[in-house]
């Protein structure tokens, strides 16, 4: 990292050169000696978070993306297409009923309009390859929202583990259930028990995730005879929990449902640049904990440092559908807190778990 340089009275400017990312650190200007021992406080503080990005992993800060709009078929006929373009629109949405929505029907009757050539696939499947930026175009006229195509990568933990045929077809079951909603998934034999057969903290178990590049991590809890038919699923991610019941593909189905934008929503797909404060800052953990945080957030794009106190920091968030977008995607968050409903700053505070 290159040192700091002054750029303007009152400006710091902090270069990340191993992300590329230049952080753009701002103090208050105060008549008055030009640094006070708070003032110095923020910049140790700031200039220690900037060499802790450095060394963060880049697998905690984006998604994977997913290819949406090549998708297998079967054949080149116009019914063999419409079926295809129906698998596209489920997960360039996410929704499930978007293979039947009458909003989105000329775009399946259409389809072969946005053919934009026939592929091979990995495995040597016949795969249609659709254009992506016209099949957005007819989905966000028909005012149905999109899903970015860069997407958390989760992992999931069955608990028992399972034999090997027994985990095979758990597997397939689960990267089927997937692969047709658009989630990129790894099932993995993660420890998420301790000793006494209890589940790890959510820190913990997030901590270990990011060692293996997951953004989020699932977790299917089975008991009696018949383990995949009734499981209790938690999703653990860095903003919230939750946790239902179901069989394997409830799993994913519901992980996806809350993910994806809510249906009939008004806001704007458009990304826009917003300023967000979050109180409750103690330090250098909190300050890396809420910076991993809103860039896990469905429709975030980038979460930059813009201002500081000792226990505030304020980010440059760019977000679908700007504050108002940030604001319902944490509308469950238990870690981020909204404390300010009229404020033209949105102002939040932090939560740490455990």
């Amino acid at each position: 990292m290159r040192a700091g340089r002054r750029v303007a009275p009152g400006r710091m400017v902090l270069y990340l050169s191993s992300r590329a990312v230049a952080c753009a650190i701002q103090t208050m200007s105060r008549p008055g000696p030009k640094s006070t021992k708070a003032n110095r406080r923020v910049r140790a503080l700031l200039a220690g978070l900037c060499a802790l990005y450095c060394v963060l992993p880049l697998s905690s800060w984006a998604g994977r993306p997913v290819r949406v709009y090549e998708v297998d078929v079967d054949g080149q006929s116009g019914p063999a297409v419409q079926d295809a373009m129906r698998q596209a629109l489920v997960r360039a949405t996410g929704r499930r009923e978007s293979a039947d929505d009458p909003a989105l029907a000329s775009v399946v009757a259409d389809a072969t309009r946005y053919v934009k050539n026939y592929a091979v696939g990995p495995r040597g499947e016949s795969q249609v390859v659709f254009d992506g930026a016209a099949v957005e175009q007819a989905i966000t006229a028909a005012g149905r929202s999109i899903w970015d195509r860069e997407r958390p990568f989760t992992l999931v933990v069955l608990i028992p583990p399972r034999n090997r045929a027994a985990e095979d077809a758990a597997r397939a079951e689960l990267e089927r259930a997937a692969a047709e909603r658009g989630l990129p998934i790894s099932l993995l034999p993660l420890a998420v028990l301790d000793s006494d057969g209890n589940l790890l903290a959510a820190p913990a178990m997030l901590q270990s995730a990011q060692r293996y590049g997951g953004d989020e991590i699932l977790v299917g809890r089975a008991d009696g005879a018949a383990p995949d038919s009734d499981l209790q699923w938690t999703l653990y991610t860095r903003s919230a929990n939750e946790s239902w019941n179901g069989p394997l593909a409830a799993g994913i189905d519901h992980t996806v449902d809350l993910l994806v934008p809510q249906p009939g929503a008004s806001l704007a797909q458009a990304e826009v640049e917003t300023r967000v404060r979050i109180e409750g800052v103690r330090g250098l953990v909190d300050y890396a904990a809420i910076a991993r945080l809103l860039q896990s957030v469905p429709g975030v794009r980038r979460a930059n440092i813009a201002a500081a106190e000792a226990n505030s920091v304020a980010f440059d968030v760019t977000v679908r559908g700007g504050a108002a977008g940030l604001d319902q995607a944490l509308a469950g968050s238990t870690r981020l807190v909204r404390t300010s409903a009229a404020a033209a700053t949105a102002v939040y505070r932090y939560q740490p778990q455990g």
